[in-house]
Order: C-alpha cells, then sequence, then structure tokens
C-alpha cells in the first residue's frame, strides 16, 4: 500500500496523494512490517513552515507520509493536476484509525494535549467512543523544552510499553519536528501528528461546522475562538503560501507549455 501511493511536491514538500481509505491501510502496514514510520497531517501552516524553516523541511521530508490535511491544499494539488476528492484532516484520521485500533487491538499512547487534566479527558472520551481500544500510556508535556534526562524518561516509558501507534499533539512546527528528533530513539511503527486533534477530543474546542471545513472556511471559525494566537498565524502563513504556490503554479505552467 504504502509504495502505491504517489506523492507530489507542493512547495517542495512531499504530499501523498491519497484518501482516508488507503492512509487507513498504510498505517496497518507500518503495523505489520513494525518499521519506524511519522505520519504528518499537513495544512497550509504546516506546508509554508516546511517551505521556510530547513528543519520542518527536513522533517517532512523525513516522514513516511504527509496527508493534505486542509482544503487549500487539496485545492492547490488539483489545480497541478491531481484529482484529489477530500482531505486527510488529522482530527477525523484519529477518529476513524482509533476505530481501528479498537478493533485490531493496536496499542495506543498519547503525547500532547494542553495539561495532565486535559489528557486525562482526552483518554476517558476516546475509551467511551471507542470501546476496547487499549491506550497504555500518555504524557502532557511542559510549554519549555524538555531536560536530557526528562526526554530519556519519556523515551524509556514510550518504548516499555511498546505501543503501535504514538498520537502527537503538540502543535505545528514542534511535533513534526519531535517526531522526526525522536524516531530514531523509539521503536514505535506509527508516530502521527494531528495537533488539535487532542483538543477537539478532550472537548476542550469546538469544531467548525462540517459545511465550513468542506468550504475552507475553518480557519474563520478557529480564529473566532482563539484569536490572539491564531490571528496572527493567519494573517502571516495564508498569504506567503498563496504567493508562493503561485509562483511554483506559473512555472510549471510554462514548463508543460514549453
Amino acid at each position: 500500500m504504502l509504495d502505491s501511493i504517489r506523492e507530489r511536491k507542493i512547495l517542495g514538500i512531499p504530499l501523498a496523494m491519497t484518501d482516508y481509505a488507503h492512509a487507513l491501510d498504510a498505517m496497518d502496514e507500518m503495523i505489520e512490517r513494525r518499521e519506524k514510520g511519522i505520519v504528518c497531517a499537513v495544512a497550509v501552516h504546516a506546508v509554508t513552515v516546511g517551505y521556510e524553516d530547513p528543519e520542518m523541511h527536513a522533517a517532512l521530508q523525513r516522514a513516511t507520509l504527509v496527508l493534505p490535511d486542509g482544503m487549500p491544499v487539496v485545492w492547490a494539488a488539483n489545480l497541478l493536476g491531481e484529482k484529489l476528492q477530500e482531505r486527510v484532516y488529522g482530527p477525523e484520521l484519529m477518529l476513524r484509525y482509533n476505530d481501528r485500533c479498537a478493533e485490531r487491538g493496536h496499542r495506543v499512547w498519547l503525547y500532547g494535549g494542553r495539561d495532565q487534566g486535559s489528557l486525562v479527558q482526552l483518554a476517558l472520551n476516546m475509551r467511551q467512543r471507542h470501546p476496547n481500544i487499549k491506550i497504555i500510556g500518555g504524557y502532557s508535556p511542559p510549554f519549555h523544552a524538555l531536560s536530557p534526562q526528562e526526554e530519556d524518561e519519556i523515551v524509556e516509558q514510550i518504548n516499555d510499553a511498546r505501543p503501535d501507534v504514538l498520537w502527537v499533539g503538540i502543535g505545528v512546527p514542534k511535533q513534526e519536528k519531535w517526531m522526526a528528533r525522536m524516531r530514531d530513539r523509539l521503536e514505535v511503527p506509527v508516530m502521527c501528528g494531528v495537533g488539535a486533534a487532542f483538543d477537539f477530543h478532550a472537548g476542550r474546542i469546538s469544531q467548525a461546522p462540517v459545511w465550513m471545513q468542506e468550504r475552507g472556511l475553518e480557519w474563520i471559525y478557529r480564529i473566532a475562538q482563539e484569536p490572539r494566537r491564531l490571528l496572527p498565524r493567519y494573517l502571516y502563513y495564508n498569504p506567503r503560501f498563496v504567493m508562493a504556490f503561485a509562483r511554483q503554479y506559473m512555472n510549471e505552467r510554462r514548463v508543460t507549455s514549453a
């Protein structure tokens, strides 16, 4: 399955041209192989950071699957000639794969959340929504960088637990860089960065209505919820994505028409 998923570069980031069904199957394959894999669900913010930040760029290049999380990313791919029918939205991917984890007995570890209380609530909600899911550990890291000793302890906890899936929800670009840096130290076949999914599924933040998500308007809803944190991000990264993609689109048009 993994070998059959095509990639298309947008702003230099290798995006998987796939859907939920194939992404879920690919994650199953990673667990079957017991190879160390990284899955990133990226929207405009992550793609643009990857375009401008060398460390983020390297992290996304190293990922096993970089999924098109945002509708603008899907539209950009389709403008380049792809035929994506849907995005692969991190929070929805987490729900769907948790169903599969409960069904197939995959062991789950949680790394992220605003605080330990939110993480406990997330685990409780997951057990209610996905009966029989095996959540075998979790940790909500502090906002400051972990000391080498703290990091060693977390690595030991995760490896001792032997999870099949490590959900990571510490925000972009921190989670992508963390997964890339920890890949060689953690014995986990699937590490998947899902950002705000931890807050959504813990009930800390509500998700935009489906009609807004389908029309690429989720960012308006998110700004209304967290204006101080998100408004500067969107004002900075959205125009930069549009301008950089416009250059890519025109360059590719020139090449094809030459």
